[in-house]
């Protein structure tokens, strides 16, 4: 390993292809021109780890415990921070970050970040139910002076249905019928659109209707700092 650099860990299996997208995204944007100059990274893909939208809204399932475990796999193999590629899952970054030796990525706090440095007051919230409702991102951006409109009815329910029946279920996603909703979104003012939850991206690849932030490729980018990589401009 290059001198100074760190080891990233990532908590995945929520799901799996989410976890590939972050792991493509992280080599994808590194700049690199031998293997070298990647960063080292672990992944543990838990697939055991249950839905975090049933644990948050039905109490069914404790998705707390197998993530610590986890964690704590990779700290054992050499993790000196960790990512969690599932955006409802930062329901439980808290306890989680205490349970762990080593920091755990945030990403909510990315996206505010970055919702900032664009200058962005207003934008729309792509997520699940159990994010939504749970307040993962409504707690982070809470007095931040950046507006969040998040989705209700109809939109959530076509949101759930793009995440679940589609992209988790590894069938094509059909972005296009999100679009009239998204419209009255920004009529409303959302300068953006952040697709915060990690199987989103994956669904609107492509798809150029309308202003995205991929809150994944935000977790991509501050990984290779936090390790010591460069990002590729």
């Amino acid at each position: 390993m290059i001198r100074g650099r760190k080891v990233a860990g990532i908590i995945g299996g929520m799901g799996p292809a989410a976890t590939a997208d972050l792991f493509t995204k992280i080599v994808a944007m590194t700049e690199a021109v031998r293997d070298q100059e990647h960063i080292h990274i672990l992944i543990d893909n838990n697939t055991d780890i249950p839905d975090r939208t049933a644990a948050i809204l039905q109490g069914v399932g404790d998705p707390l415990t197998p993530m610590i475990e986890s964690g704590r796999r990779l700290v054992a193999q050499g993790a000196d921070f960790l990512l969690v590629p599932c955006n409802t899952a930062h329901h439980y970054w808290q306890p989680l970050s205490e349970a762990m030796e080593v920091p755990v990525l945030n990403m909510p706090r990315l996206a505010l970040e970055e919702c900032r440095r664009q200058g962005l007051g207003c934008v729309g919230l792509l997520a699940t139910e159990g994010c939504v409702k749970s307040g993962v991102y409504s707690r982070v951006f809470a007095g931040s002076g950046v507006e969040l409109l998040c989705p209700e009815g109809e939109l959530q329910q076509a949101l759930m249905h793009i995440i679940y029946d589609e992209v988790k279920a590894g069938l094509p996603a059909h972005p296009e019928a999100l679009h009239p909703y998204l419209k009255e979104m920004e009529r409303r003012g959302a300068g953006a659109f952040l697709l915060a939850c990690t199987e989103l991206p994956i669904a609107f690849a492509g798809d150029g209707a309308f202003r995205y932030m991929d809150v994944t490729g935000l977790l991509a980018a501050e990984a290779i700092r936090q390790a010591g990589g460069k990002v590729r401009e």
